[in-house]
Order: C-alpha cells, then sequence, then structure tokens
C-alpha cells in the first residue's frame, strides 16, 4: 500500500513537472513548444527548461502534506530529485 501511494506521487511529481515545463514554454516563448525546445537544445539550456517546470511540483508537494497524504509528496520528491540529476546530466554533458 505504501509503495503505490508513493508510486502515485512519482506520477503526480512528473506529470507537474511536464505541465510545468509546458506552460512556461506557452507563456514566456514566442516559438512554438518543439521549436523552443529544438533551440534549447542547441543553446544547452534543457536544464533550465527542466527547473523551471519544477516549480510546479511545489505545488503538488505542499498540497499532498495539506491532505495529509504524506507518502504521495514523499513520491513527488523523488520525482523531483530524479528531474535534479536529469538537469545535472544535461548541465555535465
Amino acid at each position: 500500500m505504501i509503495k503505490k501511494e508513493i508510486f502515485i506521487g512519482l506520477i503526480v511529481g512528473i506529470i507537474a513537472n511536464t505541465i510545468g515545463t509546458l506552460l512556461y514554454i506557452i507563456i514566456f516563448s514566442d516559438l512554438g513548444i518543439v521549436e523552443t525546445y529544438h533551440a534549447a537544445v542547441q543553446e544547452g539550456h534543457v536544464g533550465s527548461l527542466l527547473a523551471l517546470g519544477a516549480i510546479l511540483n511545489l505545488v503538488a508537494f505542499f498540497g499532498f502534506l495539506r491532505l495529509r497524504r504524506d507518502y504521495r509528496a514523499r513520491g513527488v520528491m523523488i520525482a523531483t530529485l530524479l528531474t535534479a540529476m536529469l538537469i545535472l546530466y544535461y548541465k555535465v554533458f
């Protein structure tokens, strides 16, 4: 049961990060989603896009804490840490 709750939090964290990244691109970019992604890859800013998208994980994390869903909040934290490792990968390589 605990693993299921953590897995749900992990999925919510990944979805929140994806939606946050897409919202950032839609709101602040003059280009489309695909063009912005390609420009970010060429200029080496993919990690920055992911980091800005991860801000939405804060909403999910504190929402789960407020609802006393601690294991789901833990899953969101794991998703955030996975995003941080992915950002580190893009920054180093």
